[in-house]
């Protein structure tokens, strides 16, 4: 038998029920579902037990990244996650607005149109001058978004040593 055990923090409740894990903690509640085709997911005590009776490569792959997604979830409730974006520009100056679900890009490269990034789930963007701050307790939206922002400014046919005029990720939190 093949298990990977979790601690689960003591303001953090864990809520296993067949495929799906329900994690709720004081900055929200999150819940995903797994494809549990012989793995199992227990609760005992203050402990989350992800096991199988199989012992195969990838029945051990995917225990432990079934193990990674609920500490995911854990570290999402209780800490949540921030990833810091910083705009650069060298030839226009670029404006961004924050319109519902979507982050503009003005006058980029001199551009009529806006380029457009989508911000996923209920991903929290600001923007403060050439700095954006994308936060949220969902480690998956969040990153999509960041993401999301860096692939809207990308160009192609470009020389990226000379034309570095975009939006890249600085740092995670």
């Amino acid at each position: 038998m093949y298990a990977k055990e979790l601690i689960i923090p003591e303001n953090v409740n864990v809520e296993p029920s067949g495929n799906k894990v329900k994690v709720s903690g004081p900055k929200g509640s999150l819940e995903r579902e797994f494809q549990l085709n012989e793995i199992k997911i227990e609760k005992k005590e203050n402990k989350i037990i992800v096991s199988s009776e199989l012992e195969k490569r990838k029945i051990k792959a995917l225990v432990g990244t079934t193990a990674a997604h609920i500490k995911n979830l854990v570290d999402g409730v209780t800490k949540g996650f921030t990833y810091k974006l910083k705009v650069i520009f060298s030839h226009f100056p670029v404006q961004l607005k924050v319109e519902k679900d979507k982050v503009f890009f003005l006058n980029f490269l001199g551009e009529k149109t806006p380029r457009a990034a989508k911000i996923a789930g209920k991903t929290e963007v600001k923007v403060d001058g050439q700095d954006i701050t994308v936060t949220g307790i969902n480690l998956e939206d969040v990153g999509q978004t960041a993401s999301n922002l860096e692939l809207a400014t990308r160009r192609t046919g470009y020389d990226k040593k000379v034309f570095q005029d975009g939006c890249y990720i600085c740092s995670r939190e």
